[in-house]
C-alpha cells in the first residue's frame, strides 16, 4: 500500500528513517507505524475490500443527508477522509492515535463529517450513516482495535463505535444500491460487533509533526 509521511523535516531525513537497520526497525515507532491525527486516508471494509466513500448524492429517505457508501474503485478521491479529534478537542497533527480514542472523520472532497443518528438505513433497515454538513457530537466515533495494540496501526483491523448511539460502523455485500450509485454498498451502523464491522486504513498521507489542528 502507498504511505506518505509528511513533516517539517526534509525528505532526506525521511529517506534516512526509511533506511534504518533491521535491528532498529524491530522497535515500534508509533510516529511512523500508527495512524496519526490530521492524516488523510482511505479506509477499507475488511470483509469486502470496498472503501468508505461519499459524494454529492443524498439519501432519498431518512435524513436526506449526503450518503455514505462502500466503493470498489481504489483510485477515487471521494474515498479520502481526514482524521480529527473528538468534537471540541484539539488533536495535534502527527500525534499517534491510541486505541480507545474518540475521533471524527471528515470527507476530504465535500468537507462533511461521518455521522450517524436514529434514522433507518435505506437497504438493511439498520441505522443510517451519513455525511453531515454541520458539526455535533454525533460525529464522534471511538476507535476500537481488534488486536491487543496500544495504538491504531496502519492496515490492522479496527472497529468504529458510534459514541452517541452505541453502534458499530458496518457494511455488507448483500446490500448494494442501484441507480444513481449502482454497485456501491450500503454503509450503516449496527448493534453487534462482528466480521462485518472491521475496517482498516490503506492508502494515505500520514503526518508526523506536531502542528496543532482542530
Amino acid at each position: 500500500m502507498k504511505f506518505f509521511n509528511l513533516s517539517n523535516a526534509s525528505f532526506l531525513l525521511l529517506s534516512f528513517v526509511g533506511l534504518v537497520s533491521c535491528e532498529n526497525a524491530k522497535k515500534f515507532d508509533p510516529e511512523f507505524t500508527a495512524v496519526t491525527c490530521s492524516s488523510v486516508v482511505k479506509i477499507a471494509h475488511v470483509s469486502t475490500g470496498y472503501r468508505l466513500h461519499s459524494h454529492g448524492v443524498s439519501y432519498g429517505s431518512g435524513s436526506e443527508q449526503q450518503s455514505v457508501t462502500g466503493y470498489r474503485d481504489a483510485d477515487d478521491t471521494n474515498s479520502l477522509w481526514t482524521i480529527h479529534g473528538a468534537l471540541n478537542t484539539y488533536c495535534k497533527r502527527g500525534t499517534p492515535i491510541k486505541c480507545g480514542s474518540t475521533i471524527r472523520l471528515k470527507h476530504l472532497n465535500t468537507g462533511r463529517w461521518l455521522h450517524s443518528h436514529y434514522f433507518r438505513s435505506p437497504l438493511s433497515n439498520q441505522q443510517e450513516v451519513s455525511a453531515f454538513d454541520g458539526s455535533d457530537d454525533s460525529d464522534n466515533w471511538e476507535v476500537q482495535c481488534v488486536d491487543d495494540d496500544e495504538y491504531w496501526i496502519r492496515e490492522k483491523p479496527v472497529r468504529f463505535f458510534h459514541k452517541n448511539t452505541k453502534k458499530y460502523l458496518t457494511s455488507s455485500q448483500h446490500f448494494q444500491f442501484r441507480n444513481p450509485i449502482p454497485g456501491q454498498l450500503e454503509v450503516a451502523a449496527t448493534e453487534r460487533a462482528n466480521e462485518q464491522t472491521k475496517w482498516k486504513t490503506l492508502e494515505g498521507i500520514y503526518f508526523s509533526d506536531n502542528t496543532k489542528t482542530n
